[in-house]
């Protein structure tokens, strides 16, 4: 398995995060930056699923070890966050 070069699950955060905030912000390092340059925040939330692919049938993203669900607003969220730490990251040079 090839390692990602980000590295968002463990940028620091105020927020509290239990393992399903960790496991999201996991996922958020394995996609591809070509695949999140092409994400539109104005998309409809079915489009976001659509565009991600891992959304069940009933609105929740399909993550395995979690202790809960994510639903779409959690993901958008958390998403806005992984886009603002790679931008940081380009600009620092890793």
């Amino acid at each position: 398995m090839e390692h990602p070069i980000w590295n968002f699950e463990q940028d620091p955060t105020k927020e509290e995060l239990d393992e399903t905030a960790i496991n999201l912000r996991a996922y958020f390092d394995r996609i591809p930056n070509a695949k999140l340059s092409r994400y539109d925040p104005a998309w409809s939330d079915e489009q976001v699923m659509e565009w991600d692919g891992n959304f069940k049938d009933d609105g929740n993203l399909m993550m395995f070890c979690c202790e809960r669900d994510v639903d779409i607003a959690e993901y958008r969220r958390v998403l806005a966050l992984c886009l603002s730490y790679r931008q940081r990251a380009v600009a620092a040079g890793q």
